[in-house]
């Protein structure tokens, strides 16, 4: 039955080349494209919801193309938990340290050449990576789907556990942290200049009918 479906998947591919591609490979590609610059937006605005926003379209271009993978399950959860739920912890996030709304000059750094250079060295081992593992791996989009619960779940809970409990934690750790320091941000507010005003000198606060000096 492997060598079946092996023999069908090389014929398929036999079938296809870069130089004639499918409908389904050149939506691909058009929503990769989008993606990738919805993703370099995100990263280069100055206004913070405006990256929050644009990682929506970033994360939902992904759902689209693991649905033109028939990967529906993680299209599914890629929509349900990174859009519909850490794009909101974000916004939460923004909400709750007090973020500025619009254009904050504390969003540039100079340090954009390093991390250019980082994000180009990390983006070229990934694709040395999955084109050195997958090299002559090839997906029939017109056949069943190869990412049903079943199969996705096996691969999770049997190999991807620690890692998938790792982010868990990870996400708890910076819910606390907004916690933590929207309540930094006002005790300090409370703590400024004018939290004495209308107190005497032991800090305590004038009856009605006295004087203050």
């Amino acid at each position: 039955m492997n060598l079946a479906t092996h023999g069908a998947a090389l014929q398929a591919a036999a079938g296809h080349g870069f130089l004639s591609p499918s409908g389904v490979e050149i939506v691909f590609l058009l929503v990769g494209v989008v993606t990738l610059g919805a993703a370099v937006l995100t990263v280069t605005t100055r206004q913070l919801v405006h990256a929050a926003l644009w990682l929506v379209v970033a994360l939902g271009g992904l759902a689209v193309e693991y649905l033109l993978l028939t990967a529906e399950f993680i299209a599914w959860v890629q929509v349900l938990i990174y859009v519909g739920s850490i794009v909101v912890l974000l916004l939460f996030g923004l909400m709750l340290t007090k973020a500025p709304i619009g254009r904050s000059p504390d969003a540039d750094s100079a340090g954009r050449p390093a991390a250019l250079a980082v994000a180009v060295a990390a983006a070229a081992t990934l694709v040395w990576v999955v084109t050195d593992a997958f090299r002559a791996t090839w997906i029939d989009l017109d056949g069943p789907a190869h990412g049903s619960t079943k199969v996705t779940g096996q691969a999770l809970f049997r190999h991807w556990v620690l890692p998938f409990e790792a982010l868990s934690v990870l996400l708890l750790a910076a819910l606390v942290g907004a916690i933590v320091l929207s309540r930094k941000y006002a005790a300090e507010a409370g703590a400024g200049p004018d939290a004495g005003a209308g107190t005497d000198a032991g800090g305590r606060a004038p009856r009605t009918g006295e004087r203050q000096s």
